[in-house]
């Protein structure tokens, strides 16, 4: 069930490995939607503006914990490129330390500051108790998503994109029953909600975890790899630790924006969730690039193939921008249909806002894609600290429309915060990308194992 990406044509690979983690994330944001479509429907607009209030810190919170994630997998695919499989099973028993480590750390953390943090971002009061019951449960459920993280990055970083994607269907369809079962028959409102998600994501990290006992050999570890070791904890942290902060960075600015957009009213907030839940469904199609020229990256540069990580990334441009375009198109022509799946077709003011939303950030999905493909591969290639830089673009372009914009030109400035971001961090990383790969050219790659 591996996939070696070191040899063949770049363009296939791109696609081959990209198709199922599209499949994925389309049918994740699906099923993300008809859980909209059930708060939305049937608990009301208040609870659904209460999710979608917590969108911002959840993204900045478990975000860190995801990015976390996908930095340790990429030692274990250059060690996988370079078929040094003794030393790639080190890292895999390391990374099971420093996981369970951090999800404790932060699930603790997370519970005990929640009523602060939500308070802090001026959480209409409306619906700031429901808002608590949703992310509180989101929060404590952090080692649950890491768990389903990590085995699914070691599972893309050997090359099988598939399994995780056909996991995660599944687990998205137990989510949506419980989701039902927690609402309609077991009335938890929005506490339902999320812990139909924690629980999905026990199942799915558990799959992970029979499947690879069975079918994967390769990321079968002994006990001497699960033994501690110094140097492979520094390189997964040195990996790892600057893509979590990266997002969180990033997620910084989503904060101080979602915090601006709080201020506005409940109407405000629910326009924006809806606009993104919609916006996102499209955004995922090329935000699976990202996965993929992580792990394309970091094969190929274990095999020293710096001509071939090249040949991807200009495969992966030209797919991302098709997408971006075709994208565009269909949210201009459907937008307001789609958004009738959740918002009430008498609430004109938030069909209103929320298509404006969606189509100001739809505008600007090239500059976005560029921003999911070579981030990641700069990551992919053991540059993760100096793409982290990247997040601070986003934040201070997020942070100053959040703290300056919205105030004055109220909800329409909050619909260009994000294309501003992805104009001023892609300022940074495509310069960057050429300045990396000239110095992967050289053989000049920081820390490389």
């Amino acid at each position: 069930m591996t996939k070696d990406m070191t040899s063949g044509s770049p363009m296939r690979h791109v696609l081959s490995f990209a198709a199922p983690l599209i499949l994925g994330n389309l049918f994740q944001q699906l099923y993300s939607l008809v859980d909209v479509i059930i708060v939305g429907r049937l608990l009301g607009t208040k609870a659904f503006a209460a999710v979608g209030s917590t969108g911002s810190i959840s993204f900045l919170l478990i975000g860190f914990c995801l990015g976390i994630c996908s930095g340790f997998s990429i030692p274990v695919a250059q060690r996988f490129g370079a078929k040094d499989y003794t030393d790639m099973k080190r890292y895999e028993g390391n990374i099971l330390w420093l996981g369970m480590a951090f999800s404790l750390v932060m699930a603790t953390a997370t519970v005990l500051l929640c009523p602060f943090i939500l308070r802090w971002m001026s959480t209409p009061p409306d619906i700031i108790d429901n808002a608590y019951r949703y992310i509180v449960v989101i929060f404590a459920g952090i080692p649950a998503t890491m768990f389903y993280n990590t085995l699914a990055g070691l599972l893309r970083a050997v090359g099988d994109s598939r399994t995780p994607v056909i996991i995660l269907t599944c687990s998205a369809v137990v989510n949506v029953a419980l989701d039902l079962l927690f609402v309609l028959l077991i009335p938890l409102g929005v506490t339902g909600t999320a812990l139909a998600t924690i629980i999905s994501q026990i199942i799915s990290g558990l799959s992970c975890l029979v499947f690879i006992y069975k079918k994967v050999p390769a990321l079968h570890i002994s006990k001497e790899s699960m033994k501690p070791e110094k140097r492979h904890m520094l390189r997964l942290c040195g990996m790892g630790i600057p893509m979590g902060l990266q997002t969180s960075i990033t997620a910084i600015g989503n904060v101080i924006l979602q915090t601006s957009v709080n201020t506005l009213g409940s109407i405000a907030v629910a326009s924006v969730t809806a606009g993104s839940k919609i916006f996102f469904f499209f955004d995922s199609i090329t935000g699976a690039l990202g996965v993929t020229m992580s792990t394309y990256g970091g094969q190929n540069l274990g095999a020293n193939r710096p001509d071939r990580i090249r040949q991807g990334m200009r495969a992966a441009v030209i797919f991302g921008f098709s997408c971006a375009i075709a994208s565009l198109i269909i949210l201009t022509l459907f937008g307001r249909q789609l958004l009738l799946l959740f918002v009430d077709p008498a609430q004109t003011q938030v069909m209103d806002q929320a298509y404006f939303y969606m189509i100001a950030n739809a505008a600007f999905l090239i500059p976005l894609t560029c921003v999911n493909t070579f981030r990641p591969l700069i990551q992919g290639i053991g540059f993760s600290k100096r793409a982290m830089f990247a997040g601070v673009f986003e934040l201070v372009a997020r942070g100053s429309t959040g703290l300056f914009l919205v105030p004055i030109f109220g909800f329409r400035a909050a619909c260009f915060a994000g294309p501003l971001a992805w104009l001023m961090a892609d300022s940074f990383l495509i310069p960057t990308y050429f300045w990396v790969m000239k110095r992967v050219e050289a053989g000049r790659i920081p820390g490389k194992a």
